[in-house]
């Protein structure tokens, strides 16, 4: 006879269930993401500059190829990129930069509109890697990346639009996107005078973790954020059994300035930034990725570009080439591999 043989079937399930707790408990503690240490082995080293009144945290990989700019987007860090940073830097030297508003980097407010960041970026380039660039943006690190290729074409020898939110987030425009529902929930939580955004925008988005995750975990998930921030004061927040988008998403909403995504609400984020008429300047050769979209029962766009987006950009990018992925709209996060295939055959092969 064994002890449990004595036990009631009520004592068993209180066992089982302190056990699973505990399990629960060391992996949210002490579970890692494995790419921390794959980046590392790799030769990746994360730093800080200042340029003008930024201080910009960057990832650096070692020197095996053409200079590469990776920049992430909205609500994400420099750490969104770990799937694809390995197999890319055997042929790149990477550079992945935390823009205004995300990961470490300090920025004024004032600065987070397109045409000083474009600028601060700008200066990055030539201060830091000292040559033109091949350029990746994804989302809003897309809008950046046709900035730059049409304001400061000296700096940038390819682009690539990875699903970039070009057109859909001029103002107004935007407000008929999901992306604004974000966007309003950043405008509200400054005018609440609120300090925690993360806890704020988990309790305001529990539709969103219905969809992405599969069921309401909104307080579950504002309990494990302060309990890994009590471990892990000073880090960014990892919630391991999330899935890898949301987790990498949650990381980078940790640090998150909300006056970045109420830019985009009022409009001032793209204020005196023509998104056509910036187009029609980009001479660079172009690489389109387009992800998947849809438009709701209520005519909202979820997504960063329609069809008709892409229609319009086209014509006005002379040296342009789209491809439609079935993926996501963080491609690089959902399909890695496709992405890293894409740029390794677009960048590679420029004269």
């Amino acid at each position: 006879m064994t002890v449990f043989s004595t036990l009631t079937p009520l004592a068993l399930i209180a066992i089982v269930i302190v056990g699973v707790l505990c399990i629960f408990y060391a992996v949210l503690i002490h579970g890692k993401d494995p790419y921390h240490k794959i980046l590392r082995k790799v030769g990746f080293n994360e730093t800080q500059v200042h340029i003008g009144n930024v201080c910009f945290n960057y990832a650096q990989g070692p020197n095996h190829g053409p200079a590469l700019l990776l920049l992430h987007a909205q609500h994400m860090d420099w750490y969104s990129y770990s799937r694809v940073l390995p197999e890319l830097s055997k042929s790149f030297h990477i550079y992945v930069l935390d823009y205004h508003g995300h990961g470490k980097t300090h920025a004024p407010v004032a600065s987070m509109n397109a045409n000083q960041m474009g600028e601060d970026i700008a200066q990055f380039i030539e201060t830091v890697i000292q040559e033109p660039v091949f350029i990746s943006g994804n989302s809003s690190g897309g809008i950046l990346t046709a900035w730059l290729a049409a304001n400061k074409p000296m700096y940038v020898k390819a682009i690539v639009l990875e699903d970039p939110a070009l057109l859909s987030s001029e103002y107004p425009r935007v407000l008929n996107t999901i992306a604004d529902r974000s966007f309003a929930i950043c405008d509200q939580f400054i005018k609440d005078n609120e300090e925690d955004f993360l806890i704020y925008w988990i309790g305001k988005c529990r539709d969103f973790f219905k969809r992405y995750v599969g069921v309401d975990v909104g307080p579950m998930l504002q309990f494990m954020v302060r309990l890994y921030r009590h471990y892990h004061e000073g880090q960014p927040v990892e919630i391991i059994f999330l899935p890898t988008t949301v987790r990498l998403m949650m990381r980078g909403m940790d640090y998150y300035d909300p006056h970045f995504g109420q830019g985009f609400h009022v409009g001032s984020w793209n204020k005196d930034f023509d998104h056509k008429d910036a187009l029609r300047r980009i001479k660079a050769p172009t690489l389109l990725l387009h992800a998947n979209y849809e438009i709701t029962e209520e005519g909202v766009l979820n997504g960063a570009l329609d069809q008709d987006d892409v229609a319009m950009i086209q014509p006005c990018v002379p040296n342009i080439h789209t491809k439609r992925i079935d993926s996501n709209h963080v491609i690089h996060l959902d399909h890695p591999d496709t992405y890293i295939q894409n740029l390794k055959d677009f960048f590679l092969n420029q004269p």
